[in-house]
């Protein structure tokens, strides 16, 4: 079920990408970025309820909480961040360096998480960024 989820989430982050493109036109980047924001707490937290999972607040940890919150700073960031660029360059070049996040992930899942870095994995993200640096050039 997890592939099902990760490709609609890639369907609904390209939709995010041309939509956002053609609304932030004449609109300040975080301006924008704030009534995106808005949107998505709202459907969020509707999600919640609809799902009754409102009752699982009280049993997050601090640690859960603290990271949750840097999270969610992290993603502010980027998306005023990727507004703004947005705003100012080409979608077809904005996006694929906004998706260059996939070699970080990567990288900072091994450095962070021990997670497992295989050959696979590392030709993986040499083709990305040697494939973004072509689309952008």
């Amino acid at each position: 079920m997890w592939l099902v989820f990760a490709i609609l989430s890639s369907v609904f982050a390209a939709l995010t990408s041309i939509l956002a493109k053609i609304g932030i036109d004449g609109v300040n980047s975080n301006l924008a970025t704030a009534i995106r924001t808005v949107v998505v707490l709202v459907m969020a937290w509707g999600m919640v309820f609809l799902t009754n999972a409102q009752s699982g607040i009280g049993a997050i940890g601090k640690k859960s909480w603290l990271f949750l919150i840097l999270s969610g700073l992290a993603t502010g960031a980027s998306w005023l961040c990727y507004y703004k660029a947005l705003q100012m360059g080409e979608a077809s070049k904005v996006v694929p360096i906004d998706k260059l996040s996939t070699v970080i992930t990567i990288e900072l899942a091994f450095l962070f998480l021990h997670e497992e870095v295989t050959s696979k994995s590392v030709i993986g993200c040499i083709l990305i960024a040697v494939g973004t640096l072509l689309m952008v050039l």
